[in-house]
C-alpha cells in the first residue's frame, strides 16, 4: 500500500509547524523544506501557518500562539543571561 501523504504534503507540514532550527549562535534558520517547495506551495504553506497560529491562540488559555510562547521563552532566557 502506498503512503497516503505526498512528498509535497510532507514538505508543507514540515514548514508549517512552529518549530524552527537554530544555528550555533541561536539564530533561527529557515527550514530546508522551504526551499524544496514550489512557489505556489509556499503560498499554501503561509496560509496554513496563519490558520495554525489562529487555532493555537484560540486553544491557549492566555490567547498565545506557539510562536508567541517561543518568543516569550526566548526573551526570558536572554534576560537570565544578562
Amino acid at each position: 500500500m502506498a503512503n497516503p501523504e505526498s512528498g509535497r504534503d510532507i514538505l508543507i507540514e514540515r514548514v508549517a509547524t512552529a518549530f524552527r532550527e537554530r544555528d550555533a549562535e541561536g539564530r533561527v534558520v529557515a527550514s530546508p523544506a522551504w526551499w524544496d517547495l514550489a512557489p505556489e506551495d509556499r503560498e499554501v504553506t503561509f496560509d496554513l501557518q496563519l490558520l495554525s497560529r489562529c487555532l493555537e491562540r484560540a486553544a491557549d488559555p492566555k490567547g498565545l500562539s506557539t510562536t508567541a510562547r517561543a518568543v516569550l521563552a526566548r526573551v526570558k532566557e536572554v534576560g537570565r543571561l544578562e
